[in-house]
């Protein structure tokens, strides 16, 4: 069966990947650096914003911004020439990342400063270091030091919003994660998965609740009040016959 499309809207993604079989994929500073340099240099040939990132022996976090539909095109080309590298420095073969990359596609706002902490907290967590400052491999670092900031993080939104207001960043990045939060968030679809897998069993209830609209405006009520009760916009838009950005057009703006 061919692999379904990546949904690629404008906005910000949760992205993840990890080691074949979690395998590790840096081994030295120089595997981290390497690929800090490709992330920063395919960003900027793409146009991605990145906002915060952190790389662990096995396994990445990025949260990252795009304005065209070219996730697919960055991540296939700083995956692809990362593991041309590795398996070139460590004389080996083979796949060197588990699969195609996790990515989910943010809409909730509040879920957006939680995702912050948690990508930054991830060596915390990890027990690789007692203070999450003093770990090399991700962006809070920088957010502390505004003068060695690479280009990639300027336009982060915690460098464009804090700047060097240091204690507001430390407050904001050291605050505790709620997992549960997230668990919920992630359950009412204010991240949705790319590709999306539809609820067939909500299909007949959205259909119902979909059709027989007199004009446009009650359609674009009825696609609002759908997503309010869960309803992901790839399903929406399969029911209407409409693209995922014209729905997402709508929702964004009934929130203005």
């Amino acid at each position: 069966m061919p692999r379904k499309p990546r949904i690629e809207i404008p906005g910000y993604y949760h992205i993840v990947n990890r080691g074949v079989e979690q395998r590790i994929v840096f081994k030295e500073a120089c595997d981290y650096e390497y690929f800090e340099e490709l992330m920063c240099s395919y960003m900027k040939r793409y146009d991605i914003t990145l906002h915060n990132y952190c790389l662990m022996n096995n396994h990445y976090h990025l949260l990252i911004e795009i304005t065209q539909p070219n996730l697919s095109k960055f991540m296939r080309q700083l995956n692809m020439n990362y593991a041309i590298y590795f398996n070139k420095k460590y004389n080996r073969t083979g796949h060197l990342w588990q699969g195609r990359f996790k990515s989910w596609y943010i809409t909730h706002e509040a879920y957006l400063y939680t995702l912050m902490r948690y990508i930054e907290k991830n060596p915390l967590q990890a027990n690789v270091v007692q203070d999450i400052k003093e770990y090399p491999y991700s962006s809070y670092h920088y957010f502390l030091d505004y003068e060695t900031i690479p280009e990639c993080l300027q336009n982060a939104w915690i460098a464009q919003k804090h700047q060097n207001d240091y204690e507001a960043i430390r407050t904001m990045l050291n605050g505790n994660v709620d997992t549960s939060e997230l668990q919920a968030l992630k359950n009412a679809s204010s991240l949705v998965e790319a590709p999306n897998v539809d609820k067939k069993q909500d299909i007949e209830k959205l259909i119902k609740m979909l059709t027989d609209h007199k004009d446009l405006k009650e359609r674009n009520d009825k696609i609002v009040k759908a997503y309010g009760q869960g309803y992901s916009q790839h399903m929406i838009a399969k029911v209407l016959g409409i693209s995922q950005p014209a729905v997402h057009g709508v929702i964004k703006r009934s929130k203005k």
